[in-house]
């Protein structure tokens, strides 16, 4: 049932999961949301955590250092884990 009513968050960019996510955290905070709508939005923001937490590792997958040639100048990229 959480993951039909969530079903929407993979769908999301980063930007759009975070900031999902930020607002159930000061609903939450707030603590003025009754008890089973707690419980939901709370389980929304266990998908929506899971979800960045995916899209994190996958931009980290695809980040490059870029290698400085003897005069300091750009000369090409490299994985960052130097593989």
């Amino acid at each position: 049932m959480a993951d039909e009513a969530n079903a929407d968050v993979k769908a999301m960019s980063f930007e759009q999961a975070l900031d999902a996510l930020e607002k159930i955290v000061d609903d939450l905070e707030r603590g003025d949301v009754p008890l089973d709508q707690s419980i939901r939005i709370y389980e929304r923001g266990e998908a929506l955590k899971a979800h960045c937490d995916r899209l994190l590792k996958a931009a980290e997958d695809k980040v490059e250092k870029i290698r400085l040639s003897r005069d300091g100048k750009p000369a090409g990229t490299e994985p960052l884990d130097g593989e």
